[in-house]
């Protein structure tokens, strides 16, 4: 037998995606949106044996909802640490989050700390993984709102300054980061990890129903209905300019009802303003065809249930002009800026602010099917996990 038959021989015993040297990647989340994200990506992960995902939830937002269940829905391992750093100001839950993060980073020497999105987890995770030498991913990155009053503009900007690896979700972000002076080599156009994480939850409710309250309201809704969030601090801090808002979302929902699963903090504001008149409190399946239909905060699979299939979205949200872009269902953005500018520009986003009379419109335009067509934006198809991976694996 030749030596080299033999040397063939023996390297077919081995494993060659064993032998190839292992990947460490921290995922770091602040709050529940972060997992929706980063979900798609650690479901990819799981394909390669090449590369190990370590989850780190800073416990920036509590969030009653993220139970085991949660996890299991979106078909990921829980946390491996979790931070708990909670509340506070923005300076207090940044500190929170580098402190407990750097102890985390010293220990399991990661070759890799991917970030998503704009929250302060965002950026303290981001600081300290430079801090120490570590690369640092950033997913979303190069979006812009152009308002730095807006604490998530500052996080963006700062976290773009430090980052290694940008992937972007549309040719805006891309754009921008080249103006500001980054190399186009580190820049990777993938599409949108939230549209691959919609997509797999929209499977899903075809399998598994959600849960009977939510049931109850799509079966008593009327065909044409609204779905709404609003949380902003330029929405719900001011009283007068809530009530003005909340005044003409009343009026639109004389014509067709609104589901608003209301957060915490804009429930806080309405109580504390005294404007609870405002709205129609679900109790029964017969209560739901007109008013503002305020609800509890919903999970991410019972909101999609609902909204998935209403005439239009009302959010001050940036996942949500995406997702319904994605979905081509007509979005109100109540904002006057957007760094997600290209569901504005070719998909169905139309931001009207504060301005009641443009909600009003549009919202009638809605109704009598005159609202704008809109087109699905390039690489929003459901693979941008896949893209992401194959850069971090070729990055090594």
């Amino acid at each position: 037998m030749s030596s080299q038959l033999i040397l063939l021989l023996v390297w077919s015993l081995f494993d060659f995606g064993e032998c190839l040297e292992m990947i460490k990647v921290i995922l770091v989340a602040g709050a529940r949106p972060n997992f929706m994200k980063i979900a798609p990506i650690l479901r990819e992960i799981k394909k390669h044996k090449t590369v190990e995902a370590l989850i780190v939830h800073t416990g920036q937002h509590y969030d009653h909802e993220m139970s085991d269940s949660f996890f299991d829905d979106l078909e990921i391992k829980k946390p491996d640490y979790n931070l708990l750093c909670g509340g506070g100001t923005h300076a207090e839950q940044t500190a929170k989050v580098m402190v407990g993060f750097e102890k985390i980073c010293m220990e399991t020497k990661p070759d890799f700390v991917l970030v998503v999105g704009d929250v302060n987890s965002t950026i303290a995770a981001g600081l300290v993984a430079k801090k120490l030498q570590i690369k640092l991913i950033h997913v979303e990155a190069g979006l812009r709102s152009y308002d730095r009053n807006m604490p998530e503009e500052i996080n963006r900007l700062a976290t773009d300054a430090i980052t290694d690896i940008f992937f972007t979700t549309e040719e805006h972000g891309t754009k921008n980061l080249i103006n500001e002076g980054q190399h186009i080599t580190k820049i990777h156009f993938v599409g949108h990890v939230m549209i691959d994480n919609l997509f797999f939850q929209i499977k899903k409710l075809q399998k598994h129903e959600p849960s009977k309250f939510v049931k109850n309201i799509k079966q008593a809704l009327p065909e044409k209905y609204f779905c709404m969030t609003m949380h902003r601090p330029s929405n719900v801090d001011n009283r007068l300019t809530l009530k003005k808002m909340l005044t003409a979302l009343q009026n639109i929902s004389k014509k067709a009802p609104i589901i608003f699963p209301c957060h915490p903090r804009t429930h806080k504001k309405i109580k504390e303003f005294e404007l609870e008149y405002l709205f129609d409190v679900y109790k029964d399946q017969n209560k739901v065809d007109k008013g503002i239909i305020i609800t509890e905060p919903l999970g991410y699979n019972d909101f999609l249930y609902l909204w998935k299939d209403c005439a239009g979205m009302l959010t001050d949200s940036g996942g949500l002009q995406e997702e319904t872009t994605a979905l081509n269902i007509p979005c109100l953005t109540l904002r006057e800026n957007t760094e997600r500018p290209i569901t504005v520009s070719i998909g169905t986003n139309c931001l009207v602010g504060p301005d009641t009379d443009l909600l009003k419109k549009e919202a009638k335009n809605i109704l009598l099917g005159r609202f704008k067509t809109g087109a699905i934006p390039d690489l929003w198809d459901g693979k941008a996990s896949e893209r992401i991976l194959r850069v971090i694996k070729g990055s090594m």
